[in-house]
């Protein structure tokens, strides 16, 4: 099973940016499709972004599409989340899994202000 770990979030003003990375463990993480979800304080959690295993393929959340870039280095086992133009409504913990989804990992808090 993979095992990830999240980093990068942080405290941004409005309009700032932000990139997210998600390191896995396992020989098997290139098998993967990937995704980045948040959870918002008192909300459920929700999709934000794919990415196939090749990365040929990404997928976005409406909100966040034109903003918010997925990519990912099969290399360095590791998935990141690029996040422009940052509002104060995408103050959440962000968090990544893999597809079909596996163990959730600790996440990363990021904290937009107005």
């Amino acid at each position: 099973q993979v095992q990830l770990v999240e980093s990068g979030g942080g405290l941004v003003q409005a309009g700032g940016s932000l990139r997210l990375s998600c390191a896995a463990s396992g020989r098997t993480f290139s098998s993967y499709a990937m995704g980045w979800f948040r959870q918002a304080p008192g909300k459920e959690r929700e999709f934000v972004a794919g990415i196939s295993w090749s990365g040929g393929y990404t997928y976005y959340y409406d909100l966040v599409e034109g903003r918010f870039t997925i990519s990912r280095d099969n290399a360095k086992n590791t998935v990141y989340l690029q996040m422009n133009s940052l509002k104060p409504e995408d103050t959440a913990v962000y968090y990544c899994n893999t597809w079909p989804l596996g163990a959730w990992g600790q996440g990363t808090q990021v904290t937009v202000s107005s």
